[in-house]
């Protein structure tokens, strides 16, 4: 019987909480809102608009306006030929897409001093970005130009896209011939007095190629 009246005790102590706890909660809750009222009030006898108040008007205005709008709001224009000239500048393995123009490692050196030297160090090797130039022996195994790209008209390509880092597209094709002839000397692929040009920059043979092989897999069985 004892239990009983503990339990009984302990169940009236619990509700009697509860209970009180929302009437205060409730009072708060009043309380909260009449002061925000009071606020509502006073900003509208000084003149400040609340856009609380107006938000149902504003969706109301929206709904309303829909069916006027526009079905298209002409933003932008067409792409010109000009336009897309400009941005259709990549050149394929096959030279397809290089410009007319020409340069000389020598030439190359000077740009390379001025343009890329902070970033790729003074001869192309030392950093602190990536390495460029591969320095005999070939102890580090680095991926530059000379070990590990497999064609040479990538060189001019990326150059000219995204060269240098801080302003790139700033090069002029004369600028990137020479720049892709000094790096091909500097990794002793070609000599320093050979001329680079759309003519024969697809034909230089580098020496990563052999290392490359077409993937003629088609998918399924024949994939080990």
């Amino acid at each position: 019987m004892s239990d009983c009246r503990k339990l009984a005790a302990t169940l009236f102590v619990f509700i009697f909480f509860i209970l009180y706890s929302c009437k205060h909660d409730e009072a708060a809750v009043k309380s909260s809102d009449q002061k925000f009222v009071s606020s509502k009030s006073t900003l509208d006898t000084v003149g400040f608009e609340d856009e609380y108040w107006k938000e149902n008007d504003t969706i109301s205005w929206k709904q309303s306006q829909q069916s006027e709008w526009p079905v298209k709001f002409g933003f932008g224009a067409k792409a010109s030929a000009e336009d897309i000239t400009k941005l259709d500048i990549d050149v394929r393995p096959d030279g397809t897409g290089l410009p007319s123009g020409k340069g000389i490692s020598s030439e190359g050196r000077k740009i390379f001093a001025l343009k890329c030297a902070v970033c790729h160090g003074a001869t192309g090797s030392e950093g602190p970005q990536n390495k460029l130039v591969t320095t005999w022996p070939d102890t580090t195994r680095d991926k530059t130009i000379g070990n590990y790209w497999p064609y040479a008209t990538t060189v001019f390509d990326y150059i000219r896209r995204s060269m240098p880092l801080n302003a790139p597209g700033s090069l002029s094709d004369a600028d990137v011939y020479s720049l892709t002839a000094y790096l091909l000397a500097q990794n002793k692929i070609i000599d320093s007095s050979t001329t680079i040009s759309a003519r024969n920059l697809a034909k230089i043979e580098m020496p990563a190629k052999k290392y490359y092989v077409n993937d003629t897999r088609k998918g399924g069985h024949e994939i080990r």
